[in-house]
Protein backbone atom coordinates (compact mmCIF):
# COMPACT_ATOMS: atom_id res chain seq x y z
CA UNK A 1 0.00 0.00 0.00
CA UNK A 2 1.61 3.19 -1.39
CA UNK A 3 1.48 6.10 0.92
CA UNK A 4 0.91 10.31 -0.15
CA UNK A 5 1.32 13.44 2.38
CA UNK A 6 -1.31 15.49 1.06
CA UNK A 7 -0.05 18.76 2.20
CA UNK A 8 -2.96 21.37 2.31
CA UNK A 9 -2.59 25.29 1.27
CA UNK A 10 0.38 26.15 2.68
CA UNK A 11 0.32 29.37 1.04
CA UNK A 12 1.64 33.01 1.77
CA UNK A 13 -2.34 34.45 2.34
CA UNK A 14 -2.83 31.68 5.26
CA UNK A 15 0.33 32.59 7.49
CA UNK A 16 1.20 35.48 9.25
CA UNK A 17 0.91 38.72 7.33
CA UNK A 18 -1.09 37.45 5.30
CA UNK A 19 -4.59 38.12 4.29
CA UNK A 20 -6.33 35.32 5.86
CA UNK A 21 -3.62 34.17 8.08
CA UNK A 22 -3.53 30.99 10.45
CA UNK A 23 -2.15 31.85 14.16
CA UNK A 24 1.12 29.56 13.93
CA UNK A 25 0.92 28.47 10.07
CA UNK A 26 4.50 29.42 9.41
CA UNK A 27 5.12 26.87 12.50
CA UNK A 28 4.32 23.83 10.23
CA UNK A 29 6.71 24.35 7.37
CA UNK A 30 9.71 22.84 8.66
CA UNK A 31 7.96 19.66 9.95
CA UNK A 32 6.03 19.28 6.83
CA UNK A 33 9.30 19.19 5.12
CA UNK A 34 10.50 16.54 7.22
CA UNK A 35 7.67 14.29 6.55
CA UNK A 36 8.45 14.31 2.91
CA UNK A 37 10.81 12.17 2.33
CA UNK A 38 8.67 9.44 4.66
CA UNK A 39 5.70 8.90 1.51
CA UNK A 40 6.18 7.59 -2.06
CA UNK A 41 4.24 10.71 -2.97
CA UNK A 42 3.11 14.47 -2.49
CA UNK A 43 0.51 16.41 -3.17
CA UNK A 44 0.35 20.11 -2.66
CA UNK A 45 -2.81 21.50 -2.95
CA UNK A 46 -3.17 25.41 -3.67
CA UNK A 47 -5.78 27.92 -3.17
CA UNK A 48 -6.47 29.90 -5.96
CA UNK A 49 -9.33 32.72 -5.74
CA UNK A 50 -10.68 35.18 -9.38
CA UNK A 51 -10.70 38.78 -7.50
CA UNK A 52 -14.46 38.25 -8.21
CA UNK A 53 -14.58 35.46 -6.48
CA UNK A 54 -18.17 34.44 -4.73
CA UNK A 55 -16.73 33.32 -1.63
CA UNK A 56 -14.75 37.49 -0.23
CA UNK A 57 -17.01 39.18 1.43
CA UNK A 58 -16.04 41.82 -0.19
CA UNK A 59 -17.99 40.98 -3.31
CA UNK A 60 -21.09 40.92 -1.20
CA UNK A 61 -22.61 45.10 -0.47
CA UNK A 62 -22.88 45.07 3.26
CA UNK A 63 -21.37 41.46 4.49
CA UNK A 64 -18.57 41.10 6.73
CA UNK A 65 -15.71 38.20 6.67
CA UNK A 66 -16.96 35.31 9.00
CA UNK A 67 -20.60 35.97 7.97
CA UNK A 68 -22.80 32.88 6.36
CA UNK A 69 -24.65 33.81 3.44
CA UNK A 70 -26.92 31.03 0.95
CA UNK A 71 -25.25 29.92 -2.26
CA UNK A 72 -26.92 27.37 -4.38
CA UNK A 73 -24.41 24.83 -2.94
CA UNK A 74 -25.43 25.44 0.53
CA UNK A 75 -24.15 27.91 3.66
CA UNK A 76 -21.36 29.40 2.71
CA UNK A 77 -18.67 31.44 4.98
CA UNK A 78 -17.59 34.43 4.11
CA UNK A 79 -13.73 35.88 3.81
CA UNK A 80 -11.59 38.37 3.55
CA UNK A 81 -9.84 38.50 -0.24
CA UNK A 82 -7.32 36.06 -0.27
CA UNK A 83 -5.12 33.76 -2.64
CA UNK A 84 -5.93 35.21 -5.47
CA UNK A 85 -4.57 34.43 -8.70
CA UNK A 86 -1.28 35.69 -9.90
CA UNK A 87 -0.75 37.47 -6.56
CA UNK A 88 1.83 36.87 -3.73
CA UNK A 89 -0.39 36.24 -1.69
CA UNK A 90 -1.27 32.65 -3.21
CA UNK A 91 2.41 31.58 -3.67
CA UNK A 92 3.41 28.70 -1.53
CA UNK A 93 5.52 29.32 1.74
CA UNK A 94 8.94 30.18 0.51
CA UNK A 95 10.31 27.59 2.95
CA UNK A 96 7.69 25.10 1.86
CA UNK A 97 9.78 22.48 -0.52
CA UNK A 98 8.02 22.48 -3.74
CA UNK A 99 10.07 20.68 -6.05
CA UNK A 100 9.59 17.27 -3.81
CA UNK A 101 5.66 17.66 -5.07
CA UNK A 102 4.12 14.93 -7.57
CA UNK A 103 1.31 16.95 -8.30
CA UNK A 104 0.67 20.50 -7.23
CA UNK A 105 -3.57 20.94 -7.70
CA UNK A 106 -5.57 23.92 -7.75
CA UNK A 107 -8.55 24.52 -6.29
CA UNK A 108 -11.17 27.12 -6.08
CA UNK A 109 -10.58 28.62 -9.55
CA UNK A 110 -14.40 28.64 -10.40
CA UNK A 111 -15.86 32.44 -8.97
CA UNK A 112 -19.42 30.81 -8.62
CA UNK A 113 -18.39 28.52 -5.87
CA UNK A 114 -15.80 27.51 -3.02
CA UNK A 115 -13.39 24.79 -2.38
CA UNK A 116 -12.61 23.52 0.71
CA UNK A 117 -11.68 20.09 0.07
CA UNK A 118 -8.95 18.75 -2.40
CA UNK A 119 -11.48 15.87 -4.18
CA UNK A 120 -14.85 18.29 -4.68
CA UNK A 121 -15.81 21.58 -4.88
CA UNK A 122 -18.28 22.82 -2.02
CA UNK A 123 -21.30 21.60 -3.74
CA UNK A 124 -19.99 17.75 -3.03
CA UNK A 125 -20.61 16.56 -6.36
CA UNK A 126 -17.77 18.38 -8.92
CA UNK A 127 -14.50 16.40 -8.93
CA UNK A 128 -11.06 17.82 -8.93
CA UNK A 129 -9.75 14.33 -10.16
CA UNK A 130 -7.60 14.32 -7.19
CA UNK A 131 -9.28 10.56 -6.41
CA UNK A 132 -8.52 9.24 -9.89
CA UNK A 133 -5.04 10.36 -9.59
CA UNK A 134 -3.92 8.91 -6.83
CA UNK A 135 -5.94 5.13 -7.29
CA UNK A 136 -3.83 5.33 -10.99
CA UNK A 137 -0.54 5.65 -8.80
CA UNK A 138 -2.11 2.77 -5.88
CA UNK A 139 -1.73 5.67 -3.66
CA UNK A 140 -4.40 4.40 -1.24
CA UNK A 141 -2.59 5.44 2.71
CA UNK A 142 -3.18 9.27 3.04
CA UNK A 143 -2.07 11.41 5.56
CA UNK A 144 -2.85 15.36 5.38
CA UNK A 145 -1.08 18.48 6.86
CA UNK A 146 -1.26 21.78 6.23
CA UNK A 147 -4.04 24.64 6.59
CA UNK A 148 -6.41 25.39 8.02
CA UNK A 149 -6.93 22.83 10.08
CA UNK A 150 -10.33 22.91 10.62
CA UNK A 151 -11.78 24.23 7.16
CA UNK A 152 -9.77 23.33 4.20
CA UNK A 153 -7.50 20.17 6.28
CA UNK A 154 -10.87 18.55 7.52
CA UNK A 155 -12.64 18.81 4.34
CA UNK A 156 -10.64 16.98 2.23
CA UNK A 157 -9.58 14.18 4.89
CA UNK A 158 -13.47 13.59 5.01
CA UNK A 159 -13.41 13.15 1.17
CA UNK A 160 -11.14 11.29 1.14
CA UNK A 161 -12.16 8.87 3.76
CA UNK A 162 -15.75 8.66 2.17
CA UNK A 163 -13.57 7.75 -0.64
CA UNK A 164 -12.22 4.40 0.86
CA UNK A 165 -9.16 5.35 1.17
CA UNK A 166 -6.87 5.24 4.57
CA UNK A 167 -6.57 8.45 6.11
CA UNK A 168 -4.69 10.01 9.03
CA UNK A 169 -4.46 13.92 9.84
CA UNK A 170 -1.10 14.66 11.44
CA UNK A 171 -2.51 17.54 14.08
CA UNK A 172 1.18 18.47 14.91
CA UNK A 173 1.82 19.99 11.23
CA UNK A 174 -1.72 21.61 10.83
CA UNK A 175 -2.86 24.82 12.72
CA UNK A 176 -6.21 25.98 12.83
CA UNK A 177 -8.75 29.19 11.78
CA UNK A 178 -11.04 28.25 14.98
CA UNK A 179 -14.33 30.28 14.05
CA UNK A 180 -17.21 29.65 16.60
CA UNK A 181 -15.79 26.41 18.25
CA UNK A 182 -14.96 25.16 14.31
CA UNK A 183 -12.07 22.70 15.10
CA UNK A 184 -13.84 21.00 18.01
CA UNK A 185 -16.58 20.78 16.07
CA UNK A 186 -14.21 19.59 12.87
CA UNK A 187 -12.22 16.86 14.95
CA UNK A 188 -15.31 15.52 15.97
CA UNK A 189 -16.44 14.84 12.60
CA UNK A 190 -13.60 13.64 11.04
CA UNK A 191 -13.77 10.87 13.50
CA UNK A 192 -17.27 9.95 13.12
CA UNK A 193 -16.22 9.56 9.05
CA UNK A 194 -13.50 7.05 10.54
CA UNK A 195 -10.20 9.38 9.81
CA UNK A 196 -7.47 8.73 11.89
CA UNK A 197 -6.07 12.00 14.22
CA UNK A 198 -2.33 11.23 15.20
Amino acid sequence: MARALIVVDLQQDFCPGGALAVSGGDEIVGPINALMDHYDAVVLTQDVHPRNHTSFADNHPGAEPHQIVRMPYGGQILWPVHCVIGTPGADFHEQLHVNRADLILRKGFRPEIDSYSAFYENDHRTSTGLAGYLRERDLSDLSFVGLAHDFCVTWSAMDAARLGFKVRVIEKACRAINVNGSLASARDGMRRAGVELV
